[in-house]
Order: structure tokens, then C-alpha cells, then sequence
């Protein structure tokens, strides 16, 4: 039997994420109400422009006063699509406190203030989802906080920025350099004025904290994961790339150590086979790959940004917790109990490919070879071409840690035969 008082909504935010949930939820109140047994009432819209004219949110509804919104103590759930640390940190706290539970899209909140909140919600007995922080509509947080609650996760592996991932394709597709490919993402609305968070990783590392913690039932907060921005990939790597029968991604990296004990994070652009169903991930698209014991390798696809997609995250985020508000219930909170340490990046195991601009004379590869032997890197392949004095030398190592491979490269620079290097560059997916 459905409920008729309805629950009241407070939404933050009122932007391209926002109003498509405002819309979503008047254009299928009957849906959604049948889904969660009683209606939903959109009760006030908190924005910082209220002469703006918002098709399909009454004026009434709308105030420039957030704090007095999630005060009123007559609101059920909280949606947050504001984003940033402050103010939202202190309107989801201040929800908490006055009997609402909460959904937000704000990684970047959670991966820097995610305990907080949790303890928060759990001291007030109310909800905190946040689907929608991580790869958009793809259903990915549920998966791995429930469906996946079983099974031990050894590994998640990801596209999950839509802009980085339209650029580096449009470079291996057509050959276009950093900037053009940029700019034709910017004149799509790919990419924002500017890039900065996508471009030099930060989305990706956020979105890779909140994975890990999940995944491993450890905190990771942003501090902790490695991050590397994808401006320096060229032309050339992708080149180097093909022939190696591998295209290159921004991917976030979250992994068990094989002896269990501790976990690491990270983001940084890499190499990966062809072969590999990341590599096939085009455009603005997102994708996860999870490697857990039982389940095996799953793989989760899909739009990652963008109003709709978004709000279809928020949207099921909500109608979960308004069932729980029904029931008298809250659904799973932080799961930390492993409080694994996070290892550097110095400790992460992987192959690299190197290119060396290098003297185009007899021995220098032996140097470069007895290098890597006395740094204990183990090389795969060489190949070098060499023109006018001058020469190129691509290295591909077997398995090496980050600081072997640091020192490594540190040794080669001081080669007298070693011009410079031009890149480096790890391989995943292997």
C-alpha cells in the first residue's frame, strides 16, 4: 500500500547535473513513487543566481539560502550537485543534523572528507549515496559496496574521465596533436574552459580514492593516490604505441599488493594491448575493469558525465534511500575494517617503455643495457634506429618497481651518449 504524504526533496545545486534531476523527477513522479511506495516532493532549490529562469521549478521553490533549506527539520533527503569542499561539506553535515539523509555527486568531497561523513551519518542515523560520483550512470559503487560484498577485490582498472579519454582517442584515431585534439574537445563541450582537473588527472584521482576504499575496505583519501596528467603524451608515443600493438589511456589504478597486506592507487596515462577490452573504449565513454577471486574480470561501460546520465545516478541513489527512509532503515555505510596501508608509488610494480634520444655509435647500447642490469631492470625488448650521428633507442622492461625504474633512468641521464629522454611511459593490461 502506497504511502500519500509524500517525502520532501531539498536539491543543491540547480546546473546541468541539477535541473535534469529536477526534471526527471517531476516528468516520472508516478514511476518513481510506485517504485519507492509513497510520492516525492521537490521542496526547495537552493542556487547562487535565483533571477535565472529554471524551466519546470517553480520561483517559489527556489532561494539563495542552502543553510536554511536543510535546516527546515521537515526535509527527508538532501540531493548535493554543487560541488567543491565548501560550502557542501558543511550543508551534507548540517542535513545530517536536521534528519536528512543524503545523496551528492561531489568526488571530490568524498575522496578528501569521505570518513567524516560517514561517521556523520552514522552518528545521526541517516544515509550518504553517492553513485553518482564516480563514472556517471555507470552503476559501479552499488556493485562494488553490494553486489561484490562476497568476493575479495584484487584489482580495479578504469577510464573514468570522459574528456581525457575523447582526447587520447581523437589523437590515435586521426594522428592530431595534444592541442588540437583540446581544442576540438572544448568545441564539443567535452571539455571545460579549463582542463586543468581533467587533463592533469585530478577528476581521475578523486574518483580512484573513493574505488579503492571501496573495493579494498581501507580509507583513501586523495593525498594518497599517485597522480600524472596526460599533457606530455605526443603524437610520437602514440606512434611508439602501435607498434607495440597497444594504444595509451588516462587510467585510474587501484590494486591489491599479492601479499594482501597493503593496496596502492593511482593515475597516470599508460599503454595497453589492443587486445585488451579498455582499449576499445572510444570517444567521451568511461569503462571499469574488476578483477576480484570469484567473480573473475567484469567490465562496467558507459557514459560518464553529462547532465542526464548523472541525474539517472542520482536518481536511483534516491529512490534506495527514500526506501530506506520508508523502512526506518539505512543501507551500508563506510567499510574500513581492513585499514590497509597505502603503499607510494615507488613500491607499484609494472612495465615501462622508454624512449632514449642517444649517439648513433658503436656500444652505446651496451651501456644503456649494463644501466638497467646494475638497477636490477630486467629489459624485453630494444629496438633502436639511428640517422646522421643521431639516434633513437626505445627500451620495453619486464616487470620493475617505480624507484628501480626512477634510479634507472636517473643513472641513464648521465651517459655521456644519452642526449636526453624523451619519454617514458608504463604498460598495463597485460
Amino acid at each position: 500500500m502506497m504511502r500519500t504524504r509524500p517525502l520532501k526533496v531539498a536539491l543543491l545545486g540547480c546546473g546541468v547535473v541539477g535541473s535534469e534531476v529536477a526534471r526527471i523527477m517531476t516528468t516520472h513522479a508516478d514511476d518513481l513513487a510506485a517504485r519507492i511506495g509513497a510520492p516525492i516532493e521537490l521542496a526547495g532549490v537552493a542556487v547562487r543566481r535565483p533571477s535565472k529562469v529554471r524551466e519546470g521549478i517553480p520561483q517559489e521553490l527556489v532561494t539563495t539560502d542552502a543553510t536554511a533549506l536543510v535546516k527546515r527539520g521537515d526535509i527527508d533527503v538532501v540531493v548535493e550537485v554543487i560541488g567543491g569542499i565548501e560550502p557542501a561539506r558543511s550543508l551534507i553535515t548540517t542535513a545530517f543534523e536536521h534528519g536528512a539523509s543524503v545523496v551528492s555527486a561531489n568526488k571530490a568531497l568524498l575522496a578528501q572528507d569521505g570518513a567524516a561523513l560517514h561517521a556523520a551519518a552514522d552518528q545521526h542515523g541517516k544515509d550518504l549515496y553517492y553513485e553518482a560520483a564516480v563514472a556517471g550512470a555507470i552503476p559501479l559503487i552499488r556493485p562494488l559496496r553490494e553486489s561484490l560484498a562476497g568476493d575479495k577485490v584484487n584489482r580495479v582498472l578504469g577510464i573514468v574521465n570522459g574528456t581525457t579519454n575523447f582526447i587520447l582517442d581523437k589523437m590515435d584515431s586521426t594522428g592530431a596533436g595534444y592541442q588540437e585534439a583540446l581544442d576540438e574537445a572544448t568545441a564539443l563541450g567535452y571539455a571545460e574552459a579549463d582542463p586543468t582537473a581533467d587533463v592533469e588527472g585530478f577528476d581521475a584521482a578523486a574518483k580512484a580514492a573513493i574505488l579503492a576504499g571501496i573495493a579494498f575496505h581501507t580509507r583513501v583519501r586523495l593525498d594518497d593516490v599517485y597522480r600524472e596528467g596526460m599533457t606530455e603524451v605526443t603524437a610520437a608515443d602514440f606512434a611508439s604505441a602501435k607498434e607495440m600493438g597497444c594504444t595509451i589511456k588516462l587510467l585510474a589504478i587501484c590494486e591489491r599488493a599479492e601479499d594482501g597486506r597493503s593496496v596502492t592507487a593511482r593515475v597516470h596515462p599508460a599503454m595497453i594491448p589492443l587486445t585488451h577490452p579498455l582499449a576499445s573504449v572510444r570517444g567521451a565513454y568511461n569503462a571499469v575493469f574488476v578483477e576480484s577471486d570469484a567473480s573473475g574480470q567484469l567490465m562496467f561501460y558507459g557514459p560518464g558525465a553529462g547532465g542526464a546520465p548523472t541525474a539517472s545516478a542520482v536518481l536511483g541513489d534516491l529512490v534506495a534511500v527514500c526506501r530506506n527512509r520508508l523502512s526506518g532503515t539505512t543501507g551500508p555505510g563506510e567499510s574500513a575494517y581492513a585499514a590497509l596501508p597505502v603503499e607510494s608509488m615507488g613500491e607499484v610494480v609494472t612495465r615501462y617503455h622508454i624512449s632514449l634520444d642517444v649517439a648513433d655509435k658503436p656500444g652505446v647500447l651496451a651501456q644503456v643495457a649494463t644501466v638497467f642490469a646494475e638497477h636490477g631492470v630486467s629489459i624485453d625488448t630494444v629496438r633502436q634506429q639511428g640517422k646522421d650521428g643521431e639516434a633513437s633507442l626505445v627500451v620495453v622492461t619486464h616487470r620493475a618497481s617505480d624507484a628501480a625504474l626512477g634510479g634507472t633512468v636517473e643513472a641513464l641521464r648521465k651517459l655521456d651518449t644519452v642526449r636526453g629522454v624523451a619519454s617514458i611511459m608504463r604498460v598495463e593490461g597485460e
